[in-house]
């Protein structure tokens, strides 16, 4: 048990308390993924899922809403995953993008993108029809959740989507985050990602970026930037797109 008097201090310093949890969290996540799965599942997909976790055993234990920032000790982890905080790494991720550099991936890069972004976005939405959903929020949202685990809660933030509808936004960007790692290897040698030029088109067609570099860690170290760069645009672009164009689409098509 913590002691008291500790427990008060952590309370009391809520942010900087979520800031060394969610460190520690992240670390033992890199540990695993580098001692079980020898990096083939990237140390950020197994953190999310972690946090998932705790944040169902959280809700399931104080019966409120908040997952584990219902527990007053980790309160700051509330703000700390708010929306303020995750705009600004969206932001940061934006202006750390180099411009130049996506001007040299060609208009096959560019296009790849683009290509990526709608395609991901419209199987995510199948699924969501698939499931019973039926408005274009949830929809939407789902859909941009299929894009990545980061466009989904964005998406479904700016729309007003149910809390419900945006985890299981980051759940469908996970699974797919996750897949990408594994399977990236896999389908390497057939499909010809042994370069830097097809680098920058697969990782603009798959988006995920933690997906992305950890397929291509495990398939050549030396692609990982080339991948990781176009994928990063892609997540701002499909923070552009998905609440915007994408879902006044759906909502043409669906009705309401």
């Amino acid at each position: 048990m913590i002691p008291e008097s500790l427990a008060d201090v952590l309370t009391k310093n809520g942010l900087i308390t979520a800031f060394v949890f969610v460190g520690v969290l992240v670390w033992l996540s890199y540990l695993l993924s580098e001692r079980l799965t020898r990096g083939h599942i990237h140390g950020s997909a197994i953190a999310i899922t972690i946090g998932l976790v705790l944040a169902y055993i959280g809700g399931s234990v104080t019966g409120g809403n908040q997952g584990i920032a219902d527990f007053s000790l980790l309160a700051g982890v509330g703000i700390m995953g708010g929306a303020m905080f995750r705009d600004f790494a969206i932001v940061a991720t934006a202006f750390g993008a180099d411009v130049d550099a996506l001007k040299r991936a060609g208009f096959v890069g560019a296009m790849s993108i683009l290509i990526g972004v709608v395609l991901s976005f419209t199987v995510g939405a199948v699924v969501a029809i698939a499931f019973g959903y039926t408005d274009a929020i949830s929809i939407s949202t789902i859909g941009a959740g299929a894009a990545t685990y980061i466009v989904g809660p964005v998406t479904g933030t700016a729309l007003g989507a149910e809390s419900g509808v945006i985890a299981l936004s980051v759940a469908a960007g996970l699974t797919k985050s996750v897949l990408v790692m594994i399977g990236t290897p896999l389908i390497a040698p057939r499909i010809g990602l042994n370069n830097p030029h097809s680098a920058l088109i697969y990782g603009g067609l798959m988006g995920t970026t933690s997906g992305v570099a950890g397929g291509l860690a495990a398939t050549d170290p030396k692609l990982v930037p080339y991948g990781a760069m176009t994928a990063t645009f892609y997540t701002g672009v499909g923070c552009l797109l998905a609440p915007s164009i994408l879902y006044l689409i759906v909502r043409a098509i669906v009705g309401q």
